[in-house]
């Protein structure tokens, strides 16, 4: 495969942008310059193409857009041939490779931000723009910061991406022409209210929030941190993993596999190198939890990774976390600085001799990525799509190798059975479903934000946490477990939040978001936007989704235009989600159609004169 120059140059600042995250090319000879190939240096090629991503994000941080120079100088660095870079950079949302301003607002018209006012911000936002020629703006699915709704990110070329959470359009505009004034960062008790005096009790993961300082590696120890990993040295690693099989502890990422289970698979793995991946791509529309837990507790996070290091004999990691979260990322980076300086990662890890290292990597706007696999493909510098399992992570992951990879709150978990031993953490909560659960209320409640309660906790105690129904009485509907998840209704309320519970009523905790809408709210929209979204973050690998995604949306518009049989659409719509259920390839198009039928068979999109 050789590598041949796009005949567009790069220009100096996007040669320099590339060059300060590569280094200095080299210098051109027989085997290496224009033309070089990759042929024959495969192991050269696959360290050099996983550095893809980093260098697109470079690039797009400094001048706003990827010109065509940009990326051809990129491919000639990196021995990635032009065809395959561009389909990798246009398969983002928070990428262009079309000129654009450098100052671009992407505001969240996302189902939670619609009902309280996006539509407004967004047409106020686009008469202010009108004739700037240096900033616009694009609409954004949601950005995971619903607790403060509206939302919406800036991007700025040569500056630093920003978040502003209750956004009005003065705000937005003022950000965009760079005289909006540094954003504060939000308290502990804005996103989780628990947090808030007098604190509640039983907080394990949210137990150091708004407590210990996110950027004082001091304070965290000073909170108990870093005991869990110096308990997990001493004890080994056949004890860590026997631990979390006794806890019962589950993937709070969705999927809920037995978290031991993967632990023990990655140490017992006869392959090598091994690898440790955390899973922060929180892209489920109605989900932030996870973004909580990295502003407010990174180094809990940056612990947890290095416990699942040493014990199942990894040395390098990697945080994979969303763009959208600047915060976030840069409260990690600073905890992995601090870490390594004071001997908490690197090569010596707390004097045990083993080496165990974490590089975060950004995301770039791709819902899709939050699929374990497609995330791997992402890291390794392809396009984020799904790979068909078997092989699994633990056999074949990463870069072909044994990898162990866990969402935020799984890994936040790991710290209390480690300290309290596991049949401590299997007494909080129920047999089928041990410990304690994050849940995001967002929508129509007094008080949004993220809760911790034991598995069990209903659905409407719940919601009375958050302070009830905004505005009194009882939720229209409750989408339950984000875009992928199901709508309930309140004669639901009552159901027991587990994972037995959730599915012997068919529905599924997903990543944790309760969406309430009351009674003002219009479902049928609702349902639209989700259909959209799918639509949009179809990776379009696989046919059943691709084009399912897109037939599935259509129909809902017709059935709320009247143009046809709402019978007709109806039968569509349930032949198109079994076909997306039974033959996508991943959990994206499975799912896609879930929340679609659950509010078909509640009667949600029932309008005068439509019902078959």
């Amino acid at each position: 495969m050789e590598v041949h120059r796009l005949p567009t140059p790069a220009s100096a600042a996007e040669r320099a942008a590339v060059d300060a995250l590569l280094g200095a090319p080299p210098a051109p000879d027989a085997e290496d310059g224009p033309g070089r190939s990759a042929h024959g240096r495969p192991q050269q090629a696959r360290e050099e193409r996983q550095l893809l991503l980093p260098a697109l994000h470079a690039v797009q941080d400094a001048i706003g857009w990827i010109s065509a120079g940009a990326l051809g100088y990129i491919c000639e660095r990196l021995l990635v041939p032009p065809a395959e870079a561009y389909g990798v950079a246009e398969s983002y949302a928070l990428l262009s490779t079309r000129e654009r301003p450098p100052r671009v607002a992407h505001l969240c018209d996302d189902i939670v931000c619609r009902n309280v006012g996006a539509d407004t911000l967004t047409a106020e936002v686009a008469r202010g723009l009108e004739g700037d020629e240096g900033a616009t703006w694009e609409p954004s699915p949601c950005l995971g910061v619903c607790e403060r709704a509206p939302v919406a990110l800036l991007q700025i070329a040569g500056g630093e991406d920003r978040v502003l959470a209750a956004a009005d359009a003065p705000a937005v505009l003022a950000g965009l022409r760079g005289d909006g004034g540094a954003d504060e960062a939000p308290e502990a008790t804005a996103a989780a209210p628990q947090t808030a005096e007098p604190r509640a009790d039983g907080l394990r993961l949210l137990g150091r929030a708004g407590l210990a300082d996110p950027a004082s590696l001091d304070d965290y120890r000073a909170h108990g941190g870093y005991e869990a990993l110096r308990e997990a040295l001493e004890r080994g690693p056949r004890w860590v993993i026997d631990e979390l099989i006794a806890s019962g502890l589950l993937g709070r990422g969705g999927a809920a596999f037995p978290a031991g289970r993967k632990w023990a698979d990655v140490a017992n793995a006869a392959a090598r190198p091994r690898y440790v991946v955390c899973n922060a791509d929180e892209s489920e529309p109605g989900t932030f939890k996870d973004r909580v837990l990295m502003e407010h507790d990174p180094f809990a996070l940056i612990e947890a990774m290095t416990i699942a290091g040493v014990t199942t004999g990894a040395e390098h990691g990697y945080l994979y976390i969303r763009r959208e979260y600047p915060l976030a990322t840069a409260r990690l980076e600073a905890a992995i600085a601090r870490a390594e300086a004071a001997g908490l990662l690197g090569d010596d890890v707390l004097g045990s001799g083993l080496r165990f290292a974490i590089e975060i990597r950004r995301g770039a706007g791709a819902y899709i990525c939050g699929e374990e696999t497609a995330l791997f493909n992402s890291i390794e510098g392809y396009r984020g799509e799904p790979r068909n399992k078997p092989p699994y992570p633990t056999q074949a992951g990463l870069f072909g190798k044994p990898t162990l990879v866990n969402n935020v709150e799984t890994f936040a978990n790991v710290l209390a059975i480690v300290l309290e031993g596991g049949a401590a953490f299997a007494a909080t909560g129920t047999e089928g479903s041990t410990g304690t659960k994050l849940f995001c209320l967002a929508g129509s409640v007094a008080r949004p934000g993220v809760y911790e309660v034991p598995f069990g906790a209903t659905l409407r105690e719940l919601i009375a946490l958050a302070g009830g129904v905004e505005g009194g009485g009882e939720p229209k509907a409750v989408l339950l477990g984000g875009a992928a998840g199901s709508f309930v209704t309140a004669s639901q309320l009552d159901l027991p939040l587990t994972f037995e519970d959730a599915r012997a009523a068919g529905v599924s905790l997903g990543s944790g978001a309760v969406t309430v809408f009351g009674e003002s709210v219009d479902l049928a929209d609702a349902t639209r936007r989700i259909a959209a979204f799918f639509r949009d973050e179809s990776c379009g690998q696989c046919v059943p989704c691709r084009i399912g995604t897109v037939r599935q949306e259509e129909a809902l518009h017709r059935l709320a235009s009247a143009n046809g049989s709402a019978g007709d659409e109806l039968a569509i719509l349930g032949d198109v989600a079994r076909a997306m259920t039974d033959a996508s390839i991943c959990g994206l198009g499975q799912t896609a159609g879930i929340a679609v039928q659950s509010a078909i068979a509640l009667g949600l999109l029932e309008r005068e004169g439509s019902a078959p």
